[in-house]
């Protein structure tokens, strides 16, 4: 039943479609809302948390290999349109389009709370007001449409100096320009959580009040920020240097030989150069970008060899259900992940009741707040092979 199952999801992809990269896409996003939807922050394995600071866990390469596949999807699609005759301005038009309504879903994931276990929350006050501006979704339109124009008016041989020049200043900047502390000290140099060039950028343009870490001490500061936002193009880049190759070299084997050695070439110089800058995914630093763009091809080059070269396809049905509809996966999960947090239930919410009262009695703390993550991706899973079934895909 299950094969037949997979079967027909094979059956369905459209023959243009690159299935290594869909899978891909799929198996990362999948990864995305696994570690977003824990039964509880508390009770986390270590692959599923973030790295405190400096440093590398699993989770950590999520984000970096959707912004990769952002990039590879690029050159195919604008590769696509252009064989359609279609312009590069309106190609460009079509993605600052794409760009915003990202921006608005980004927002609209900010503003979707409500706390009616409190009888004094003020909507906008807390989260109108003190709305988080920059954010996952903003940064990945921010980042398509400087690397869609890139790609629409660059030579590839410049997009390559592109990147190199984007981790080169941005690690310039971040070592060598001086910024002020709220106390007058000045520094620079600085690598440190809420004391880096980063931080101090977020702090004065976006605000405390608007920003992930609205607490962090001496400067309050964000993530998806606006100056990491720069070394997170040059990971775009990467994807979309790997895209203008697979569009010029159709040999599979060698697409896969080049890639591996690449990739290794690349997370060996991003160890070397993490004894200059360190390897902070929060800051995105150069080190960072080598490591995870350098796995993030190793990931694409496995991928192809599995499905393309071996044929081995049926175990990639399910994330290839993912990754045709990434931006609606990712909204779903988000929507109803608020909405498991707003329902209340005694004191507590319905999230919080199905896990203590049902999973953690059960299976304990760790499995059962990992069962919970898994519960939430197979209700998802359900709900986008329903989309995939009837040909439903929303392309933002």
């Amino acid at each position: 039943m299950v094969k037949h199952h997979c079967q027909k999801i094979l059956q369905q992809l459209p023959s243009h479609r690159l299935l290594a990269l869909d899978v891909m896409r799929g198996l990362t996003i999948a990864a995305m809302i696994l570690v977003n939807n824990p039964g509880s922050w508390l009770y986390l394995y270590w692959p599923l948390k973030h790295a405190d600071w400096h440093g590398l866990t699993p989770t950590d390469l999520i984000f970096p290999f959707f912004i990769f596949i952002v990039g590879m999807s690029i050159t195919l699609s604008v590769n696509a349109m252009q064989a359609k005759a279609i312009t590069k301005q309106s190609i460009l038009r079509a993605g600052v389009i794409r760009t915003l309504k990202l921006i608005a879903l980004g927002w609209f994931l900010a503003l979707f709370y409500y706390n009616f276990r409190d009888p004094n929350f003020s909507w906008l006050d807390e989260r109108l007001a003190g709305i988080r501006i920059m954010g996952v979704l903003q940064r990945i339109g921010l980042v398509y449409l400087v690397a869609l124009a890139c790609y629409l008016y660059i030579k590839p041989r410049y997009i390559a100096l592109t990147f190199v020049s984007l981790l080169i200043g941005y690690g310039t900047l971040m070592v060598y320009m001086p910024y002020s502390l709220p106390n007058g000290e000045i520094v620079k140099g600085l690598w440190l959580h809420g004391n880096n060039l980063s931080a101090w950028l977020d702090n004065l343009l976006l605000g405390a009040q608007h920003v992930y870490y609205a607490n962090a001490e001496p400067l309050p500061f964000d993530p998806e920020g606006l100056l990491s936002t720069l070394p997170a193009i040059a990971t775009a880049l990467s994807g979309v240097l790997c895209g203008y190759y697979i569009s010029t070299e159709k040999n599979l084997g060698k697409q896969v030989k080049i890639f591996t050695i690449v990739a290794i070439t690349s997370i060996i110089c991003g160890c070397l150069l993490s004894f200059v800058t360190p390897i902070n995914k929060a800051l995105w630093t150069p080190s960072y970008v080598m490591i995870s763009s350098g796995l993030a091809m190793l990931c694409y080059a496995l991928c192809s060899y599995i499905l393309d070269i071996r044929k081995v396809r049926l175990w990639s049905a399910p994330f290839l259900v993912f990754g045709a509809n990434a931006i609606l996966f990712f909204m779903f999960a988000g929507v109803i992940a608020r909405i498991l947090i707003m329902i209340p239930v005694g004191e507590t919410s319905l999230k919080g009741v199905i896990f203590s009262k049902a999973l953690q009695p059960l299976l304990g703390n760790y499995l059962g707040s990992f069962t919970f993550s898994l519960l939430f991706l197979s209700l998802s899973y359900l709900v986008m092979y329903a989309c995939y079934k009837r040909g439903i895909f929303w392309k933002v």
